[in-house]
């Protein structure tokens, strides 16, 4: 039982970098990348992470430098940086998805396997992780993806070839985020053949 007025240590920590449709903030556990949002601010982004995970949120100030969290966190940004600019992370880095339902942590490691510059459609990774009718399902986890960019969700894409959806209902329209997924399929050097736009 907790007393109260009781410090708890934070469970993450977060830090935030810029980025082409605003700040990217990123989070990191001991065990992994466990977070990676723009579109929303930092109190939100340290609100809803400290909520998602029950615990609080530090900065990396408030943390020492060679914090294991820390660590994460520069394997993250780094790849991060490196994929905004056109180019496959050279490097790999870990997930802290423990805290995912059991379905969504299947999606994702699946869709994490989609090589760079390549797409997978819904049907397909439902097929890889044996649930060959639960496309719609696998959109799903794959909307509710935690650490969107390097879990790679922009890569799925309709059955037809299409592009399909990305991300959640939020601060902007449908089609500013189907813009944002086609600039990140550009910067692999895909081009969806069947984009009305």
């Amino acid at each position: 039982m907790c007393e109260t007025g009781a410090v708890v240590d934070p469970i993450a920590v977060r830090t935030v970098i810029p980025g082409p449709w605003g700040p990217f903030h990123i989070a990191a556990t001991e065990r992994g990348i466990v977070a990676l949002e723009w579109l929303t601010s930092e109190p939100a982004f340290a609100a809803a992470l400290a909520k998602r995970l029950g615990a609080p949120v530090a900065a990396t100030a408030d943390v020492p430098a060679d914090d294991p969290r820390q660590a994460h966190l520069a394997v993250a940004v780094a790849a991060l940086e490196t994929l905004l600019a056109g180019h496959a992370p050279d490097r790999a880095f870990r997930f802290d998805l423990t805290d995912r339902p059991a379905w969504d942590r299947h999606v994702l490691e699946a869709v994490v396997r989609i090589p760079w510059g390549h797409t997978a459609s819904y049907g397909q990774i439902a097929r890889q992780v044996g649930a060959p009718r639960a496309a719609r399902a696998v959109g799903g986890a794959v909307g509710r993806n935690p650490v969107s960019l390097l879990i790679p969700c922009h890569r799925v894409i309709a059955a037809d070839g299409g592009i399909g959806g990305y991300g959640s209902d939020g601060l902007v329209s449908r089609a500013e985020r189907l813009a944002m997924k086609r600039d990140l399929l550009s910067r692999e050097g895909v081009v969806i053949a069947n984009d009305p736009c």
